[in-house]
């Protein structure tokens, strides 16, 4: 791409300016004051750009992002890059689908559990983590005790439904 100097950015500048400015008094004429000083304010970009070194600095960024993107496009070695990132990606979709589909013969491994009290790495162990107990033998159906339990249950269990909560 070619380099632009002072001298060939100065006068570039300058006619976009000039530019500008009589497209912004024809606005003015037609549309109304809003239109005419939005058009001011567009035409003396690109004037305060070159002064500030701004336009210098756009103009090298420009250029190397289109450098950059041409390599991109036609350089084999990128095109390899890309295609052993797709193969990653798709290896890493197997393997999440060969862990999903264990073979029955091989369950997974399980830790054995804690006896309660006991340190683990994350602290003792919960009282719930032992094995568990024998259950409870159930009052009769007569008893008053099983009855408020299980009408409280339902109680609960009706607010729940009822708030879309299962």
């Amino acid at each position: 791409m070619p380099d632009f100097n002072d001298l060939t950015l100065l006068p570039f500048c300058v006619g976009l300016t000039l530019l500008g400015l009589i497209a912004s008094w024809a606005a003015w004429r037609r549309r109304g004051l809003a239109a005419g000083t939005r058009g001011v304010a567009w035409s003396l970009l690109p004037v305060s750009l070159y002064l500030t070194g701004l336009l210098e600095l756009l103009w090298d960024v420009v250029r190397s992002a289109s450098s950059w993107i041409t390599h991109l496009i036609f350089s084999p070695t990128v095109w390899a890059g890309v295609a052993l990132f797709g193969v990653s990606v798709v290896l890493y979709v197997v393997s999440g689908v060969a862990k999903g589909r264990r073979s029955p013969e091989k369950p997974a491994r399980t830790k054995p559990a804690a006896a309660p009290g006991e340190l683990t790495s994350t602290g003792p162990a919960p009282a719930s983590a032992s094995a568990p107990a024998a259950k409870p033998a159930k009052a009769p159906k007569g008893a008053k005790a099983s009855q408020q339990e299980s009408s409280e249950f339902d109680e609960i269990e009706d607010i729940l439904k009822r708030h879309g909560i299962n």
